[in-house]
């Protein structure tokens, strides 16, 4: 065995790379976005993430999309309440009810956690929950929009159950799309025509343009470190986000919306599988619509460069807690990194 006194030049390389962020991806352009009317959508973890989102920043966000989540601060802090209460309730394990949420909600913006509760009461809602989804059941769907129902008129809600659905994001867009009933990953299905992204977006945001095919624009990777305290790993949140910015866009003043993939759909697990298959991008691309992917990243206890020990296996949003008491808050370090890139999208173009 030889001893080599100084590392091999790979290896050195791989270090001066890793040193010097030569390997970081590009900063998110400052697209000069309206940020007034800004929509976020998710499936699983990432409606979860989305009902949070919307509620804690309900002055900034006019509408959410939720596919198989659950009602806001549903779990408390917990992971044992996030995998019964929250996903498959058994006897006395039941979600939280309207009254219960709301009081939450209310005492959250009262100690100024959160934004005011008469801030959400001008959004539109668009909920799926599918008959077949062996993950979240539809009870907690139900929850949810029982609580949407004592906050918001009837007119601004939409609830879709689709009997034969898994726990997916229900896509027309992904040509290698999985069976309708299928849970599994990526967690995209194909249920005959039904397309979700179009029919939340239309809710969301009012009539729009048929969507494009294919969708003129560019999806980008980003950087995701500048929007976050520390390191983005120690919020389990991956390197790299992505954006789909129509080529119209590039002039500014379009709208945001803000797509959370689920556990297991982040490009660390996937590819851009879910950025390019999950719908919204040929709607986008013809109603002057840029869509953010932030992406959120597997953790098993400590990671490089890390001592903080953080448990995510499988990549999911922070709806139970894992990454500090505050995460359902604007004090989260996920929700506000995603309102840095909201913000960051509403910069100035530079020429």
């Amino acid at each position: 065995m030889t001893i080599h006194s100084r590392p091999a030049p790979a290896f050195a390389l791989a270090l001066l790379l890793l040193a010097s962020g030569v390997a970081a991806a590009p900063p998110l352009p400052g697209l000069a976005a309206n940020t007034s009317e800004v929509t976020v959508s998710g499936i699983s973890s990432g409606g979860y993430m989305a009902v949070q989102f919307q509620v804690a920043y309900s002055s900034l966000v006019r509408g959410a999309g939720i596919l198989a989540g659950g009602p806001y601060y549903c779990a408390k802090g917990s992971v044992d309440r996030a995998l019964g209460n929250c996903m498959e309730p058994i006897g006395k394990e039941a979600p939280p009810n309207a009254d219960e949420t709301l009081k939450i909600v209310r005492q959250l913006a009262e100690s100024g956690k959160i934004d005011p509760l008469k801030d959400l009461r001008d959004d539109r809602v668009w909920l799926l929950s599918g008959g077949k989804d062996q993950t979240v059941d539809t009870v907690v769907m139900d929850a949810l929009a029982a609580f949407y129902r004592s906050t918001l008129p009837e007119s601004a809600i939409r609830y879709v159950k689709l009997p034969d659905a898994g726990h997916a994001m229900i896509s027309v867009a992904d040509p290698k799309a999985n069976a309708c009933d299928t849970s599994k990953p990526p967690f995209i299905n194909r249920c005959q025509d039904f397309d979700a992204a179009g029919q939340l977006l239309t809710h969301l945001l009012g009539p729009l343009q048929p969507a494009a095919a294919p969708p003129a624009g560019e999806i980008i990777a980003f950087d995701q470190a500048p929007f976050i305290k520390g390191l983005p790993i120690d919020a389990s949140l991956a390197k790299e986000g992505y954006a789909f910015v129509p080529n119209a866009c590039r002039a500014g003043g379009c709208r945001v919306h803000v797509a959370f993939h689920g556990c297991r759909q982040n490009a660390g697990e996937i590819g851009q599988r879910f950025v390019e298959g999950a719908g919204y991008n040929s709607w986008a691309a013809s109603n002057r619509l840029i869509v953010l992917y932030p992406q959120i990243t597997s953790r098993n206890g400590f990671a490089f460069w890390s001592f903080k020990w953080l448990l995510n296996p499988k990549g999911c949003w922070d709806w139970w807690g894992y990454s500090g008491s505050d995460y359902h808050t604007r004090d989260g370090l996920q929700m506000h990194a995603v309102r840095a890139m909201i913000d960051g999208l509403g910069a100035p173009a530079k020429p």
